[in-house]
């Protein structure tokens, strides 16, 4: 299969990587030119638990002209609108699009650019990766990735699409529900993103918090209650949720404050700033992850 990965930091790169080890022919595109001349140079290497390797990828920093089978939109989610504006020259009358962010938001502003019936939408669990220098990544975890139509109207194909990934050795299945899944994510994400950023400490930390632990798990109910309003076929307990996912990854540290660690723009706006957006739809408000949201926004503004 022709596949294009665009996007090619730390999850990009895993994915890239295994699927072009697998045997696809693998273009991906990244607009850091000095990783990409060392991807064109020496490869793409991964390393992980399951050791060293190095996959050879056509790299580039802007979109070829050249038709694909399927594109992996694998940007920052306030990215992946401007990233399914360019991939005229990659799109076929059978290409299939996957976009995989986090949060909620991301793949409606790829369906403003992307025919909806040929989207599907990705989520990945479990995944803790990085980028070590140009061409190189580290992950440490690799849990699973599931995948739903983003019209929910069984097109794509997404279950062809899970076999794809299986066969390069990921844990992938397509569903059906993929909205409850993502508002899953969410719930989780929720509770550690903006407290984590905020503070500075790891998922485990916040939790274990007498301050900041009951602001985390508040935050959790608030939009587990905003995915009920929004009739989300979920039903869960989201304190139970919030704290097995600490439990598995007590140390780790959310995107949001390795962005901030890293100076760049976080992805809060579709974590926490996802909840009140989704409450809004159904007169509500969700004054906890309005009020995490904006702490947020007031670091990143500070340091720009």
């Amino acid at each position: 299969m022709r596949i294009a990965v665009v996007g090619c930091g730390a999850m990009g790169a895993v994915y890239a990587s295994r699927l072009a080890r697998a045997g696809h022919d693998v273009v991906v595109v990244d607009s850091w030119a000095e990783h990409v001349a060392a991807m064109d140079s020496y490869g793409l290497t991964v390393t992980g638990p399951d050791g060293t390797h190095t996959a050879f990828v056509r790299a580039f920093t802007r979109p070829p002209e050249e038709v694909v089978d399927l594109v992996i939109i694998a940007v920052k989610a306030a990215d992946a609108g401007s990233a399914a504006a360019r991939l005229a020259g990659l799109m076929g009358p059978e290409t299939t699009v996957l976009t995989i962010q986090n949060g909620l938001g991301a793949a409606d502003a790829v369906a403003e650019h992307v025919d909806p019936d040929r989207l599907s939408v990705g989520i990945a669990k479990g995944f803790g990766a990085s980028l070590t220098r140009p061409g190189q990544v580290h992950h440490n975890a690799m849990r699973e990735l599931r995948f739903g139509a983003h019209t929910g109207g069984g097109k794509p194909d997404v279950e062809a699409l899970a076999a794809v990934w299986r066969g390069a050795g990921f844990d992938a299945e397509a569903v059906d529900e993929i909205a409850a899944m993502q508002w899953t994510k969410l719930i989780c994400n929720a509770a550690y993103s903006a407290p984590c950023a905020i503070s500075g400490t790891t998922v485990g930390e916040v939790l274990r918090s007498s301050t900041l632990g009951p602001i985390s798990l508040s935050a959790a109910r608030e939009a587990y209650a905003i995915a009920r309003a929004n009739r989300v076929g979920i039903d869960l307990d989201p304190e139970a949720c919030v704290i097995d996912f600490a439990a598995g990854m007590p140390d780790a540290k959310p995107s949001v404050l390795l962005d901030l660690e890293a100076g760049r723009r976080s992805e809060i706006e579709f974590i926490n700033g996802a909840v009140p957006r989704e409450a809004a739809k159904v007169g509500l408000t969700a004054p906890i992850n309005e009020a995490l949201t904006r702490l947020v926004r007031e670091i990143e503004d500070a340091s720009s």
